[in-house]
């Protein structure tokens, strides 16, 4: 299992476009990759949970990925996230 962590950047956090971004780009992998911010886990591939979440620009997710391709989908995800966050 691989941990990351990251800082939102983005005024409005994690909203809809971002989301959708994030769950696309988890859902390439096989690997488990779990997102959990201020006390809240919400699975990375399903948009709806990572709005859920409400994650605000300041706030610093903890990203979770443990899989067999878990090495790639770290860092797929770690420019994902400083693309659209």
């Amino acid at each position: 299992m691989q941990t990351f962590r990251y800082t939102i950047q983005d005024e409005i956090g994690i909203h809809a476009r971002p989301a959708n971004m994030l769950s696309r780009e988890a859902g390439r992998f096989s690997s488990a990759i779990r997102m959990e911010v201020n006390g809240h886990t919400a699975d990375a591939k399903r948009m709806m949970q990572l709005m859920r979440l409400d994650a605000h620009c300041g706030d610093q997710i903890t990203v979770c990925v443990d899989g067999e391709d878990e090495n790639e989908a770290v860092l797929a995800m770690l420019e994902a996230f400083s693309k659209n966050l």
